[in-house]
């Protein structure tokens, strides 16, 4: 099975990105977390430009999107809310509307943020842009405040309580994913 991470921030020692590593430290070893670093290449989103072939970094989006069995999102909070380069991803990717690469494919959403509150509306925020695209989202919260107070000098989260929930994340995550198959032949 392969879940794909996706990180909410372009900075390079992102939090977020730290808390996709401690995840993927918890997936069973069956399941290959692979970690989707073309955020910063996709385009503002436009109609004009939503055309076939979509541009390349699009295209990877989408491909990367479409190969996985799943997606854990890791957002920090940005005034309030998701990213812009997140969200705009997340507009290309739910296009075609009816048949988008997001569309019934399993997601969760975590999040870490310099703040106290852990990015918790920007998760909200997330999840609830997730639902409208059609994707199944995942019950589950991981909220890492203070986020430079929690993860050691190689990166490592490094708080028992917060890798716990992240545990429990990724344990619904991998459950969706495996309950798929099953859903689409009964609705088939």
């Amino acid at each position: 099975m392969k879940v794909l991470g996706i990180s909410g921030s372009l900075r390079g020692d992102s939090h977020n990105t730290k808390l996709l590593h401690a995840a993927a430290e918890l997936f069973p070893d069956e399941v290959e977390l692979e970690l989707w670093n073309g955020l910063k290449a996709v385009p503002p989103y436009d109609e004009d430009d939503d055309v076939d072939p979509a541009p390349a970094a699009v295209a990877g989006l989408r491909a990367a999107l479409a190969g996985a069995d799943a997606v854990l999102f890791a957002t920090p909070e940005y005034n309030s809310s998701v990213p812009g380069q997140l969200k705009n991803a997340l507009d290309w990717a739910s296009r075609p509307v009816a048949t988008n690469v997001l569309r019934n494919k399993p997601v969760a959403v975590v999040g870490a943020s310099a703040g106290a509150f852990g990015a918790v509306w920007s998760q909200a925020e997330l999840r609830k842009v997730l639902a409208a695209i059609g994707a199944r989202v995942v019950d589950g919260e991981v909220a890492v405040g203070h986020a430079s107070t929690r993860f050691d000098e190689e990166g490592r989260l490094n708080d028992d309580s917060l890798r716990e929930q992240l545990g429990e994340v990724v344990e619904a995550l991998v459950a969706a994913a495996e309950a798929r198959p099953a859903q689409q032949l009964v609705a088939a």
